[in-house]
C-alpha cells in the first residue's frame, strides 16, 4: 500500500528517505523538473519570500528563484544541498526538515514542498508551513509522476518500483490553519536516455535501499525491457510522459461552514 492509504509508520518513512541522503549529483541530473504552468499557478507574485522545504538539490528552488524576491531552502541532507549552493548561490540554505525547519516565524509568503510529501508528516509539516508563513501566506504541494494511464510506462514502472506516489484521488491535509486546498494537474514530458532511464531508477528509494542482487535484477529487468522487448537503441532518447499535481492552500483562512 502506497501513501496513497495508509500512511508509513515514521521508522519506515525515515529508512526509505536516507536513500536519498547521497546521490546527489546523479538525483540532480536525471530527477524530472516541473513544468512552468504549474510553478506560475503556486506562486503568488513577483515580490514574495518564499522557503522551499525539502528541496533537495534545487530542482524546483530554481523556478522560485526565477519568480521570487528572496528563497531559503531547507532540507535534511546537507550533500544535496551543497549541490543546490553551488547551482544556485543566491539562495540561503538550512539543513532542517518539514516538521522542524528552524526558520523564522511568519517570515514568508510562500511554502512549497515539492516531491517530498510522501516523507512528511502532514500534521507537523503542516503547523510548521503555518508558523512560518505570514498571514494569508500560501503552502503548496508539488510532486511530479509517471503517467501511468500509458501502456508501457505502466510496465517500467512496475520494473523500476516506481508505481504511483499518491494515488488520484489522493487529498493531502493541510491542517486547520488553511483554507480549503485548491489543486490543479499539467501533464509533460521529459527527454531521457535510455542509459539514464537506469539512472532514473538508481535514484528511487527502493533501488538505494536494496540489496546488491535486487539492484542487478531490476537493471537486468530494464534492459531487457528497453533494449530487447521495446528495441530501443542505446542511445535512444525516450519521452517519459508525467503529470504534476499541485495543491495550494492560503495561511489563516480556514473556511468553516455552518449546517
Amino acid at each position: 500500500m502506497g501513501p496513497g492509504g495508509p500512511r508509513l509508520a515514521d521508522h519506515r518513512r525515515r529508512e526509505l528517505a536516507r536513500g536519498y541522503l547521497q546521490d546527489s549529483e546523479r538525483y540532480e541530473r536525471v530527477r524530472p523538473g516541473y513544468p512552468d504552468a504549474c510553478v506560475d499557478w503556486i506562486v503568488p507574485g513577483p515580490h514574495a519570500r518564499a522557503a522551499d522545504i525539502g528541496a533537495g538539490t534545487g530542482k524546483f528552488t530554481r523556478e522560485l528563484v526565477r519568480r521570487c524576491r528572496t528563497v531559503t531552502a531547507v532540507d535534511p541532507s546537507a550533500d544535496m544541498l551543497a549541490v543546490l549552493a553551488r547551482n544556485l548561490p543566491e539562495v540561503r540554505c538550512e539543513v532542517g526538515t518539514a516538521e522542524a525547519s528552524g526558520l523564522a516565524e511568519a517570515g514568508f509568503d510562500i511554502v512549497t514542498i515539492a516531491q517530498a510529501w510522501h516523507w512528511c508528516d502532514p500534521v507537523q509539516a503542516s503547523a510548521e508551513a503555518a508558523r512560518i508563513l505570514a498571514p494569508g501566506g500560501i503552502f503548496a504541494l508539488v510532486w511530479n509522476q509517471l503517467d501511468v494511464s500509458v501502456p508501457w510506462v505502466h510496465r517500467l514502472s512496475r520494473i523500476m518500483h516506481a508505481g504511483d506516489v499518491f494515488r488520484p484521488t489522493y487529498r493531502p491535509r493541510f491542517g486547520p490553519n488553511f483554507s480549503e486546498p485548491e489543486s490543479m494537474v499539467v501533464d509533460w514530458v521529459q527527454r531521457l536516455s535510455a542509459s539514464d532511464v537506469i539512472e532514473l531508477a538508481r535514484s528511487r528509494s527502493y533501488y538505494q535501499n536494496a540489496k546488491e542482487h535486487v539492484r542487478a535484477k531490476v537493471e537486468a529487468n530494464l534492459r531487457w525491457y528497453l533494449h530487447e522487448h521495446l528495441g530501443h537503441p542505446e542511445d535512444a532518447v525516450l519521452e517519459l510522459p508525467y503529470l504534476t499535481y499541485c495543491w495550494r492552500a492560503a495561511n489563516g483562512e480556514r473556511r468553516t461552514t455552518t449546517s
